[in-house]
Formats: C-alpha cells, structure tokens, sequence
C-alpha cells in the first residue's frame, strides 16, 4: 500500500455508494487525500445536515448526490450528476449495503428480498448504469478503470444466523467475478474486484450489536465488540480506514493486473 497523500489518483473521478458513513466515508476520504475527485451518494436529502457538514469538511473536490441504490432512476440521476460535473467517471466503489440477522425460519420474505435489494440489485445497477462511462475513461489510465463492490468475510464463509447476509454478500463476490471475466474478455478497460472486510468499527456494526444486546445475547454493545475483538487472531476489530487503504491500492495503477480478485481485510478471522 502506498503512504497516505501521495497524489496517485490525480485526475480521476470516483463515486462511492453508502459514502456519509462508515467504511463508504473513508474511502471517499482517502480517494479526496490522493487528489481524485468524489461523488458521494446515501439516502440522506441532500440539504440535510449530515452532507451539508460533510461537504463542507472535505472540501470542493467533493460533491453528494442523494440517492437509493435499489432505485433504477435514482441511479440513473446519479450518473447524470456525474456526467455534468466531471464528464467522466474512473473508479465505481458499490460500497452500500445492510445487514440482516436471525434463524433461517424466523426471516420473513420481504426482509429477505429488502437485503437483496440494498446488497445485491444496488451493486448490480450500479455497474450497469455506470459501464458505458467507465469503459469510456479506462484508457487514461494504465489497468484501466476500477470498480469496487464491497462484499465481507461472510461472502467467503458461513455464519450462524446471518444466512440471509452471507447469501448476499456471496452474491457480490461472484458477481464481481462474473463481470471481470466479462470485460477482460471483451478488452473493455474496466477491472473489477471485490474487498471482504472483516469486522469494522462502523455505525452499522454498532447498530446490529445493538440488536443482538436487545435479543439478551450480551449486556452491551461493547460486550459484544470485546468478544469479537478476541475471537480475531490481530486481536481487534478494523478502523474504516483499513479498509479505505485497499480501496485505494485497488483504484489504484498498483493493481492493474488484477482482476476478479477477493481481497481480504479481517485481521486473520477467515485463516482460523
């Protein structure tokens, strides 16, 4: 991984889905560190003050756009946001997503088919609609243009009472391979790799530690985050910042020959 503000992405443009928070808000921090420019995109209103506080914190290099990656046409304003403020788009990070827990015959359908939705159909419309321009700009830079689905350690294993989670986020990750293979084959210059974060400090994660606490499993949130913590090898859980990093590293010319790929970010919990 290269050092923090190296200027490495300098004249491209990026845009991050679920990017106000967590881990989406890292990478749109790191991408505007090393000089891209960023469109972010949530379901807040775009008046509202957690983009206007966001905006005016990272500065004029950043924009917002208010949309719901389920939404077909929200999507397709999204890429005219794009389109008129930067004519051009390099790096497609899907990041946004949900999470959903509970014994397979407790789920009931519409929850099922709200989590394919968000984590699957979002990462889905967002290539489709973004393509055209990526393959459009991928020649400007060596590896071509770069898109990001954020899947997790739970698209590569099992978990108990996180079918619903694993099924989706397994979906991003063959998804992800489906659509390198794709362009590779095709020499459109567009790359496509999935990260698998581990567990983050994320204000989802809090929220659905909240709910395991409101179900008995655990006094507290941070009772929760402990045991997690010290069922990891490294002993702790991930900073969104170390997941940025490898977002960065794969919009990045250091990986222009991958393509495909799955890396993955969870401090040795998968290697158990």
């Amino acid at each position: 991984m290269s050092e923090l503000g190296t200027g490495r992405l300098v004249g491209r443009v990026a845009f991050v889905s679920g990017g106000l928070r967590g881990i989406g808000l890292a990478i749109a921090e790191r991408y505007l560190a090393e000089g891209a420019q960023v469109v972010l995109s949530d379901l807040d209103a775009a008046d509202s003050a957690l983009p206007q506080e966001t905006l005016a914190r990272l500065g004029k290099s950043a924009s917002y756009i208010a949309a719901n990656v389920t939404s077909e046409a929200d999507w397709d304003r999204a890429r005219e946001h794009v389109a008129q403020r930067h004519g051009k788009l390099h790096i497609l990070v899907n990041n946004a997503g949900t999470d959903l827990t509970g014994p397979v015959e407790s789920l009931t359908m519409d929850a099922w088919r709200r989590i394919m939705a968000i984590n699957v159909d979002g990462v889905f419309l967002g290539t489709r609609v973004f393509q055209p321009m990526l393959a459009a700009s991928g020649g400007e830079f060596r590896g071509g243009s770069s898109i990001i689905n954020i899947s997790s350690i739970m698209g590569l294993v099992g978990y108990t009472d996180t079918s619903a989670y694993n099924a989706s986020k397994g979906a991003v990750r063959l998804f992800t391979k489906s659509i390198a293979v794709e362009f590779a084959t095709k020499r459109t210059p567009i790359r496509a790799n999935s990260i698998h974060p581990g567990f983050v400090v994320t204000p989802l994660l809090h929220a659905g530690f909240q709910r395991w606490v409101e179900k008995g499993f655990a006094a507290t949130a941070q009772d929760l985050i402990d045991t997690t913590a010290a069922t990891t090898p490294i002993g702790r859980l991930a900073d969104p910042a170390e997941i940025a990093g490898a977002a960065f590293f794969l919009a990045s010319e250091d990986s222009s020959y991958m393509t495909g790929s799955e890396v993955v970010v969870d401090g040795g919990w998968t290697a158990q």
